[in-house]
């Protein structure tokens, strides 16, 4: 985000470009009432920039929207916890997001928020299409009210027993029980109790409103089953999905009884506010009509605009049966989701991240290390949760960095850049030498038929949005300069054979250029840093562009940096982690934030 701070209140809104590949990228809206912790953020923030940041190397023009998710029940009891206001409540704590996104170097087109004016107009619209058409339905439900607080009781200011046999967990909420994880009705629960003020809270009518997603099965089931195929769906989202499916669609509640939220526009129901899963991916739509009043050149453009979006596994149904249902029930020509990528859980060391529970390293923990963001993008990337929960351990950070990164990729850039830095009769006095013969050179040219392929390979897995490979991959063409650079024996090679030195060592020059960029969707501030060492501007970013060829530049890493051309001054890029701060660290995160407070007070 770095790249624009200074511009950001004369940026230019993006529209969608005629010809071009439009890429519409979401990513799952954090909850506003907590800090966002690692097990979030590579579930959906940092997947997303760095799919959008490879879409941009490839010249796609790519609009990545995000903001805090800021209305129902968990901002209104944060805000009795704090004792202040709810807008309070979201104005802190999207500072705060929006900090620790900035220190990770996540960028975004627009990161915004849903309690704007712009969510009221756009969630009232959908809804009144959704009235005229037909598709709400009104009912009575049975709600638990407590009469000390004068209010009916939303499942999160509900606690009780559980009432699943052999569980008996006696602080489960009105939604579910933690304990067993089982989904409940808050009316099931034994010896309910209000939150708020512990009174017994007792049974009464309400009346709400539902969208009749029986009624729009037919609709919804066209759309997944064809764009599930189309948009290469991840594993996990299928499955959940078709369970929804399997089960039986029924008709949904998309009122509340809270202040904090929406307000329905209709004369019955004009106390009552939208469900917070009816309203928040309609934030996605809000927020790009914050970064443009064009924004229907996006959101109602399916035929230009492909619409990608990310999230954890739990946001699964939400994004491919509720919203898609909402919007096509509207009658309108929406652009419809085309690829969804879902990671399952990142544990934490022995259990859970949690954050009701405070368990596990938090965005903002990440800064205090010292450990760079790189490496913490990296670590998470490299660990993503694609098919199947994965653990974060503080060993396994520092294996991960002191192996991959230091070992392979950081020794690999050192030693060609130092080499070449070295003064004449050492080494190349900081210039890039001509390599005349490069193209039959025998050791060379194995190495650049197993780089071009590795360039094709990593393009597939990106475009297939397959991140944690497309970052092994990469990762791979270190491991072969490493190689190249040992079978070659440049050092010997000097003395005895100048030409053939030569070409090994602009060869090498050149990965280190093509690893720049390759890397920069996953690491964007190494990226920038080997830049500076190789003395090329910012924008010099090799490009990944099919229609210029200059994805052909990787079948001849040679000819990637012009003959004569100065490098800078080359210094290590990663710095060993010791066990002694592993133990440090392990130690300092044990437990719960609460505890960790307790410790330092």
């Amino acid at each position: 985000m770095g790249d624009r701070a200074s511009g950001e209140d004369q940026r230019v809104p993006k529209l969608p470009i005629p010809g071009k590949r439009n890429i519409l990228i979401t990513s799952a809206l954090p909850y506003v009432n907590n800090v966002p912790h690692l097990g979030n953020i590579i579930g959906c923030v940092l997947s997303a920039d760095v799919f959008a940041r490879y879409c941009r190397l490839r010249g796609y023009n790519v609009l990545y929207i995000c903001g805090t998710d800021e209305y129902g029940t968990a901002t209104e009891t944060k805000a009795m916890e704090e004792k202040c206001t709810p807008q309070q409540i979201c104005d802190k704590y999207h500072a705060i997001h929006k900090e620790v996104y900035d220190w990770f170097n996540i960028r975004f087109d627009e990161f915004g928020r849903t309690s704007t004016p712009q969510q009221t107009e756009v969630c009232q619209a959908i809804f009144m299409k959704l009235l005229e058409n037909k598709w709400l339905s009104e009912n009575t439900m049975q709600q638990l009210y407590c009469d000390a607080c004068e209010r009916f009781l939303a499942d999160r200011l509900l606690e009780g027993t559980c009432p699943t046999v052999d569980c008996n967990y006696d602080s489960a909420r009105g939604d579910q029980c933690e304990k067993c994880g089982k989904l409940l009705n808050p009316t099931e629960l034994r010896d309910p109790r209000c939150k708020i003020c512990q009174a017994t809270p007792r049974i009464r009518d309400t009346e709400h409103l539902f969208l009749e997603l029986p009624l729009l099965k037919d609709k919804l089931e066209e759309y997944i089953n064809k764009m599930s195929v189309v948009g290469s769906w991840s594993q996990n989202a299928i499955q959940a999905t078709y369970a929804w499916l399997r089960e039986g669609l029924k008709a949904r509640c998309i009122t509340r009884d809270l202040k904090w939220g929406v307000p329905v526009p209709h004369e019955k129901f004009k106390d009552k506010v939208f469900y917070v899963w009816y309203d928040a991916p309609i934030g996605y739509v809000s927020i790009t009509s914050c970064h443009t009043p064009e924004w229907e050149k996006w959101w109602k453009n399916p035929e230009n605009v492909e619409l990608y979006q990310f999230m954890g596994k739990d946001n699964v149904p939400f994004h491919t049966v509720m919203f898609p249902s909402t919007l096509l029930g509207t009658g309108e020509n929406w652009t419809l989701m085309k690829s969804i990528s879902v990671t399952e859980y990142l544990n934490y060391e022995t259990g859970k991240f949690s954050k009701s529970k405070g368990i596990g390293v938090f965005g903002n923990d990440a800064k205090d290390t010292n450990i760079p963001a790189e490496v913490w993008r990296y670590y998470l990337l490299t660990n993503r949760p694609e098919v199947s929960d994965t653990l974060f351990t503080w060993a396994d950070l520092q294996a991960k960095l002191n192996t991959e990164l230091l070992n392979n990729l950081g020794n690999f850039i050192n030693r060609v850049l130092s080499f070449i830095a070295k003064p004449p009769g050492l080494g190349y006095g900081s210039v890039i030498p001509d390599t005349p013969g490069a193209e039959t050179h025998v050791l060379t040219k194995t190495l650049s038929e197993k780089v071009s392929t590795y360039v094709q390979q990593y393009v597939e897995a990106m475009e297939k949005v397959k991140l944690k490979q497309g970052l092994k991959i990469a990762m791979s063409i270190s491991g072969e300069g490493n190689t190249y650079l040992q079978d070659s024996k440049f050092w010997k090679l000097y003395k005895e054979d100048k030409a053939s030195c030569s070409i090994v060592i602009r060869t090498a020059a050149g990965l280190v250029s093509l690893l720049a960029c390759l890397l920069e969707p996953f690491m964007p501030s190494f990226s920038l840093e080997v830049l500076k060492q190789l003395n090329l501007p910012p924008e010099a970013q090799v490009s990944l562009c099919d229609e210029n060829g200059d994805y052909e530049k990787a079948t001849k890493p040679w000819e990637m940096l012009p003959v004569g051309h100065t490098i800078g001054t080359p210094c290590p890029l990663f710095k060993e982690l010791k066990d002694e701060d592993v133990n440090f660290f392990r130690e300092k995160f044990a437990g719960s934030q609460a505890d960790r407070r307790s410790h330092e007070v």
